[in-house]
């Protein structure tokens, strides 16, 4: 009988909560947080946190 893994290879992505595999998603282009592949395919480069941050002129 095989030991159950306790190990997750998931993370929340920062754009949309969901949880997903963390070696598919990509960073946030400001602060490197994980952002999941499907928002990714949407065209979302940052997380909710810095896309909430005004731009600097």
């Amino acid at each position: 009988m095989k030991p159950e893994l306790k190990e997750k290879d998931a993370m929340i992505c920062r754009a949309c909560g969901r949880e997903e595999r963390a070696s598919e998603g990509y960073p946030c282009e400001v602060c490197s947080t994980f952002i999941c592949l499907p928002c990714t395919n949407r065209g979302v480069l940052r997380c909710k946190k810095c896309d909430a941050k005004p731009e600097p002129r």
